[in-house]
């Protein structure tokens, strides 16, 4: 999707963000809590593609307690030359804002993409056993609020983003709605990025890439022949890398 990249246009508030990137960094996650098995591991283009294709995740913060609070949000991540700036938001009534200071607090976005289980006996070999296939990038950084003079641009990007997938259909704009109503709306909620060190983008596509060529085939068939769209998503990235290591 080609708006995923879309830059954030508050040139005073990036310069706010530049002053303080060394500083969330240093406060940063040290260790983000996703193991990746190495033949599973994923090269950041193909992460960031997968950002921009799903474009929804888990965010996950932890209070002072230490008990986790989730929400599932759509976002925008714009590639940056230290990382990844992500913004979304949430409904101020959501509490999870609450824990987003203006020093910042570590934050993980969780990404999942297609998934699919994978039966042995596609396999075509012996002395298989069943696995689960899936893709999946995580996001740890330091999460702060918007400030409110954001929250528009914000969702004109955000909405912009997805629109943009409807076409041939003319995208909604935010002046279809009455300006009252709008400000109303928009006071309802709390805009949120997150910045991310480029250590903390950690991707994997376990996509049996340990396997051979007969096992490919097999778990390929036998995923196309299944009902659901995750299967046939799957089945379409293994035809992909096995067509690569063929070719």
């Amino acid at each position: 999707m080609a708006n995923w990249t879309d830059r954030f246009r508050g040139t005073g508030h990036r310069a706010s963000v530049r002053v303080g990137v060394a500083k969330q960094r240093a406060n940063a996650p040290r260790n983000p809590a996703m193991y990746v098995h190495p033949a599973f591991r994923t090269a950041t283009a193909d992460a960031l593609a997968m950002l921009g294709a799903r474009g929804f995740g888990l965010l996950v913060i932890a209070d002072h307690a230490g008990v986790p609070h989730a929400v599932h949000i759509p976002f925008l991540a714009e590639q940056r030359d230290d990382g990844l700036r992500i913004e979304l938001h949430v409904a101020r009534a959501n509490p999870i804002h609450g824990l987003v200071g203006e020093e910042g607090r570590p934050a993980l976005l969780a990404v999942q993409g297609p998934d699919s289980y994978l039966s042995p006996d596609w396999y075509g070999v012996p002395n298989q056993v069943p696995t689960w296939t899936y893709t999946a990038v995580h996001l740890a950084g330091m999460a702060r609020p918007l400030p409110a003079e954001a929250i528009p641009g914000h969702l004109e990007r955000l909405s912009a983003a997805f629109e943009t997938r409807l076409a041939p259909k003319a995208p909604w704009r935010m002046a279809k709605v009455e300006p009252n109503g709008l400000a109303s709306m928009m006071r309802a909620i709390v805009g949120i990025e997150v910045l991310v060190p480029a250590e903390g983008i950690q991707a994997q596509r376990k996509l049996i890439q340990h396997k051979g060529e007969t096992e490919h085939r097999g778990a390929i068939a036998g995923l196309s022949a299944q009902s659901d769209a995750g299967a046939h998503a799957i089945a379409a990235l293994m035809t992909k890398d096995l067509a690569e290591k063929t070719a």
